[in-house]
């Protein structure tokens, strides 16, 4: 496995979700005296490895039936869409 691969995902993956409501809504639990700090990370971690693994599935799948530049462009319009949508509802 090519290093550089590993770090483009991983630093793409990173900033994608710094900030974001997943994030947040860590945060947030984290704030509660009531939680175990642990259990908040330990509860988050395996949720975001859930999600991804369902993502790789998906793309897996998705990549034998649609050529990759064309969900590179569905997903760029999906962002351009939901991001016009945040503007507007702003």
């Amino acid at each position: 496995m090519d290093p550089r691969i590993f770090f483009t995902i991983f630093g793409t993956v990173l900033f994608a979700e710094l900030g974001d409501k997943t994030q947040l809504a860590t945060l947030l639990f984290a704030t509660n005296p009531g939680n175990s700090r642990f259990m908040v990370f330990l509860a988050s971690a395996s949720a975001l490895v859930f999600s991804s693994a369902i993502a790789v599935i998906v793309g897996n799948t998705l990549g034998k039936y649609v050529e990759p530049k064309h969900l590179s462009w569905i997903a760029g319009i999906g962002f351009v869409v939901i991001g016009i949508w945040t503007i507007a509802k702003a």
